[in-house]
């Protein structure tokens, strides 16, 4: 079997020809834009020069519909992906309008919360030490529960305990750095994303030309589809703690972790325009 961490490579052999073709910048927010919880400066900086540069800047997240409306008015981006992959949302700045793009009709998120709310006891039930996420409220389409963020961090195997639990219930789960997400429904982070480029910048990132066009940043396993599907894909340093066990591992890794290495990214784009 071969060693995947051994495929990654330093951020500094990244072409200049490639990064020259990059226009679109996809990234993960929890310790990937943060570094402990907190989003620094630089990070949120770095996201302000790369829009004022002209790319396309779109967060990628299990974070809530509640915290993505904030996010898409607020922040310097273009777009942002919520929940998992459950949905979209613009903020057109010229007509003041939020768009909002979801993956299944009301009735249908609305009948799967009913199904989550089962789930939640349960897995509170059976994992001691596990907490339903504090941003549990301001979400549409999932349940995330908290092993990480305000809590000590669960063991491995209480991880997995919630996951199962999950899987058991027919519904899909998906492991963050923080939280482990679970949801009724066959949708992920990658499709909505390139749903997003598709409807709302003509990107068309299935064929080769156009994927070259779009850089993905992540820290953590559950990036790995994402490192899989794009070609210009970068892990910040803290995902080399998963590296030997990945299967599809970032073609290319920070020196920085967290924001550190977001920052470190956005240096490496700007600088080869």
């Amino acid at each position: 079997m071969i060693d995947s961490s051994s495929l990654i490579r330093p951020l500094s052999e990244f072409p200049l020809q490639e990064r020259k073709r990059i226009s679109a910048v996809l990234t993960d927010i929890d310790d990937t834009l943060t570094v402990d919880g907190l989003l620094p400066a630089k990070a949120y900086a770095a996201l302000e020069r790369l829009s004022s540069a002209g790319l396309k800047v779109i967060p990628v997240t299990g974070r809530p519909a509640g915290w993505c409306d904030l996010i898409a008015r607020l922040w310097p981006v273009d777009g942002v992906v919520g929940e998992n992959g459950a949905f979209y949302f613009r903020y057109d700045r010229t007509r003041r309008q939020m768009i909002r793009r979801y993956q299944q009709a009301t009735a249908t998120r609305e009948e799967n919360r009913r199904k989550l709310r089962r789930i939640e006891q349960c897995v509170l039930e059976a994992v001691p030490g596990c907490r339903i996420a504090a941003d549990q409220h301001y979400r549409e389409a999932d349940l995330a529960v908290d092993f990480a963020e305000d809590v000590p961090r669960l063991s491995d195997e209480a991880i997995a305990d919630i996951v199962r639990l999950f899987e058991e219930h027919g519904a899909c789960a998906k492991v963050s750095s923080i939280h482990v997400n679970g949801w009724f429904g066959e949708y992920d982070k990658l499709g909505m994303a390139r749903r997003l480029l598709s409807e709302e910048f003509g990107i068309e990132t299935e064929t080769p030309e156009q994927n070259a066009r779009v850089a993905f940043v992540g820290d953590s396993p559950n990036d790995e589809p994402m490192f899989d599907f794009f070609t210009n894909s970068v892990g910040v340093a803290n995902f080399a703690a998963f590296a030997e066990q990945a299967v599809h591992p970032p073609r290319w890794i920070t020196d920085g972790e967290g924001g550190h290495g977001f920052q470190e990214f956005a240096e490496c784009l700007l600088e080869a325009r």
